[in-house]
């Protein structure tokens, strides 16, 4: 074994396995399922907001919950520059399609719940296989 804690070859030869040094190198598991990943695009109303700073206030508030809650990705892609609207869209990923439907209800729930009003939403889930 090198200092770096990598294997050289002739030692790989010697043991007669081969030890992945490169990451790249790995491959999938083909033989286990690829799991789901649910996506959700909501439009929120903040009929209080009466500046982009407020705004803010509520949308960094929101997506931490969305993060902590629900382990979910949050990025804000529309309505930037609009105090009183905003899209988001989150994404979670599962190992089946239920556990995502039932992740993305929950945080559709949870936004309907809040002191903003939910305008419209949008959801697909899907799976590389």
């Amino acid at each position: 074994m090198t200092d770096s804690g990598l294997f050289e070859r002739s030692e790989i030869a010697a043991r007669g396995t081969r030890a992945f040094t490169n990451p790249l190198q790995r491959r999938f598991n083909t033989g286990v399922g690829a799991g789901y990943v649910g996506i959700l695009s909501v439009e929120l109303h903040f009929p209080e907001a009466g500046s982009l700073k407020g705004k803010r206030k509520y949308v960094k508030s929101a997506k931490a919950q969305l993060q902590n809650r629900f382990g979910a990705s949050v990025a804000e892609v529309d309505h930037h520059d609009l105090w009183q609207r905003t899209r988001l869209t989150l994404s979670c990923v599962a190992r089946e399609y239920r556990e995502a439907e039932q992740l993305l209800d929950e945080a559709e729930r949870y936004l309907a719940g809040q002191e903003f009003e939910l305008v419209r939403t949008e959801r697909d889930v899907v799976t590389i296989d």
